[in-house]
């Protein structure tokens, strides 16, 4: 929905003929959410995300006001740090009033009232509009509980201190190594899985014994779903000078992510993409292990997580599949393709068993990455502990010649495929 869309809306000082007053919140308080601030986040949405629009309504219907308030919470700290117009000290400041604003320390009129003239002309329609409504999306959040709060809180924390390190130090160069690559994906996705898990948690009880589990897992979900979308966008990212691949799994025969249009036909370069494929095929496989620890009778957060896994999947297919491409548009995944996923994940969604076996299928053929523990935890955020899925399956696997296996190995079924 665009700009034009949201004018019929009235606010609540037109509606009442009198402003809203700032309203002061205590830790353990929350306030009442007005009809007006939530029809304006469900509203400016689709706006500012096509994708979330599609997958957050299917929630619970609280729940769904909470990752959606979240969500342009997240969005307005992505656009003080991406506005090129903006200074890295006007980025610094802002970043710490949006948290004082957030914990209540400063009035959100205040500060939409100053960042919004400064912002670029590059910045979207919506995106502007989010940040003079900073104090609408705030309001939202007071109504909500404590524990969700707090989770919102750290994560909006984490990204508004870990975002500056990589993006203002950003280079065609790209990323040292697969670490600084999961620091990276930590601290712009694997924060938020940890954050849903919270709010997962919050919304159903039953799933405080899975809760340090999920935690783990939902850092490899978020990393998965963040480095699908770096394959997929390699050429965009370049355009901006940014690359976000890491150097050290691309070597030999001219390596340099700097001359990427001479690079990336050669040998060298598809085997670090395939290499890089395989690590996020199994961060995908970690998200379905995720998906599967939700009870089957909660249907909507299910289909949230396996909409999001299925369509990385397809997309990850088209990256491998597609070796030369030189635009996201050239392994976007077609409308057909997003129908007759979310179809297959509906019909599969209360059987884990169907689950896996649907994830086999749609993954077949994809690299697929084997790692001891010690190196899955030296590559993945540092809050998320050690691969489950190393702990249980992969743990005792060891060579013919009874050696530990070596440190990374691309594998399938059989051997890679080359399209």
């Amino acid at each position: 929905m665009r700009e034009s869309s949201l004018k019929n809306l009235k606010s609540p000082v037109e509606q009442d003929n009198r402003p809203i007053m700032p309203v002061t919140v205590t830790s353990s308080s929350t306030v009442a959410i007005c009809g007006y601030d939530l029809a304006y986040q469900a509203s400016i949405l689709p706006g500012v995300s096509r994708t979330f629009a599609l997958t957050i309504p299917v929630l619970p219907e609280r729940l769904s006001k909470v990752v959606t308030n979240a969500y342009l919470l997240c969005r307005i700290a992505d656009t003080i740090e991406d506005d090129a117009a903006l200074t890295d000290r006007q980025k610094t400041r802002f970043h710490e009033r949006f948290l004082a604003v957030i914990e209540g320390r400063e009035e959100a009129e205040a500060f939409a009232r100053e960042l919004a003239p400064l912002l670029s002309a590059g910045v979207l329609p919506d995106e502007r509009d989010l940040v003079r409504n900073t104090a609408t999306v705030v309001r939202v959040m007071r109504g909500f509980s404590r524990r969700e709060r707090e989770a919102l809180t750290r994560c909006l924390t984490v990204m508004c201190s870990g975002m500056p390190k990589f993006q203002r130090n950003k280079t065609l160069r790209g990323l040292r190594d697969l670490k600084e690559l999961g620091a990276y994906c930590y601290v712009v996705a694997g924060v938020v899985g940890e954050m849903l898990t919270e709010l997962f948690c919050a919304h159903c009880p039953d799933l405080a014994k899975n809760r340090p589990e999920m935690k783990r897992l939902a850092v490899s979900f978020g990393q998965g779903l963040q480095m699908t979308n770096i394959l997929k966008d390699i050429w965009e990212d370049r355009r901006d000078g940014t690359c976000w691949l890491p150097r050290s799994m691309f070597a030999g025969e001219g390596a340099s992510l700097h001359r990427l249009e001479e690079y990336h036909r050669t040998g060298a370069f598809r085997a670090g993409m395939n290499s890089l494929i395989g690590v996020t095929h199994r961060h995908l496989q970690n998200a379905l292990e995720f998906t599967c620890l939700i009870p089957a009778r909660e249907a909507g957060m299910r289909r949230f997580c396996l909409w999001a896994l299925g369509l990385a999947v397809m997309t990850l297919q088209k990256v491998y599949r597609n070796p030369h491409y030189t635009s996201g548009d050239q392994v976007k995944v077609s409308r057909s393709t997003v129908g007759a996923t979310l179809l297959a994940t509906n019909l599969t969604l209360t059987s884990n068993r169907c689950l896996h076996a649907l994830f086999r299928f749609a993954a077949s053929g994809l690299p697929l990455w084997h790692a001891d523990r010690l190196t899955w935890m030296s590559m993945v955020g540092p809050e998320s502990g050690r691969d489950p899925l190393t702990r249980s399956r992969t743990s005792a696997r060891k060579s013919p010649a009874g050696t530990p296996r070596s440190r990374w190995q691309t594998a399938t079924a059989g051997r890679p495929r080359t399209p």
